[in-house]
């Protein structure tokens, strides 16, 4: 079996920890410590987050899309491939490197996406783009962590919090929808989405595009 070959690292800002960019042979990873965050063979989940959301705000004008954390950039060409020509989409990644991974090793899996009319990439910290914005999207897709307890940045428990959701409701658009992404169910979630207010669906998908092996979990959280 061909070895890992760590190609890159890059520090998270106000964090301690390190992400870690490997390869071996046509497969990529990406770890944080000794946690795979995501891996390039697993993007059925990622993929499905977008294919979803787009399902929920099919017909709309002009749509707009805010994507948090760009990863291998599976959920953003899933979204570009669902939405029409006149969408908008913004990518907000906190970590510079990301992107810069995204236009080099990673390029091929990306496939031009960075570089579509349609996206915007924002360098920062998702929360603080959505607490800053009033009716701003039609979709608003998470998937900055392992899920809503945060892993790889303490801070990112603030985007599932109830404060953090109802700053999402404000910046979606009536029947907008906050999609969430997770390794794994998380009962006490899907209770805040509901106190907050949103109609919420928890789907749960398979983590690559086989119809087996393990499984993710996906809310959509509909704006009433």
């Amino acid at each position: 079996m061909l070895p890992w070959i760590q190609l890159d690292r890059a520090t998270i800002p106000g964090e301690a920890g390190d992400l870690r960019l490997k390869q071996r042979g046509s497969e990529f990873s990406i770890m944080l410590g000794s946690t795979e965050l995501m891996n390039s063979r697993l993007s059925g989940s990622e993929e499905a987050l977008a294919t979803l959301s787009c399902e929920r705000i099919v017909g709309r004008k002009n749509p707009s899309m805010l994507i948090g954390g760009l990863g291998m950039g599976f959920t953003l060409r899933a979204a570009l491939a669902a939405l029409p020509q006149d969408a908008h989409v913004v990518v907000a990644e906190l970590v510079p490197v990301v992107v810069e991974w995204g236009r080099g090793p990673l390029a091929e899996l990306h496939n031009g996406t960075l570089d579509d009319p349609r996206v915007d990439i924002h360098l920062g910290d998702v929360g603080a783009l959505i607490r800053s914005r009033k009716a701003a999207y039609d979709a608003i897709l998470l998937d900055v962590d392992n899920g809503p307890d945060g892993l790889t940045r303490a801070s990112n428990d603030g985007l599932y919090s109830h404060d953090g959701l109802r700053a999402a409701k404000s910046a979606l658009r009536p029947n907008g929808v906050l999609a969430v992404w997770s390794s794994a169910p998380d009962r006490a979630f899907t209770r805040r989405l509901r106190e907050v207010g949103f109609a919420t669906d928890e789907v749960s998908v398979r983590a690559s595009n086989r119809n087996s092996g393990a499984r993710h979990v996906l809310w959509m959280a509909m704006r009433r």
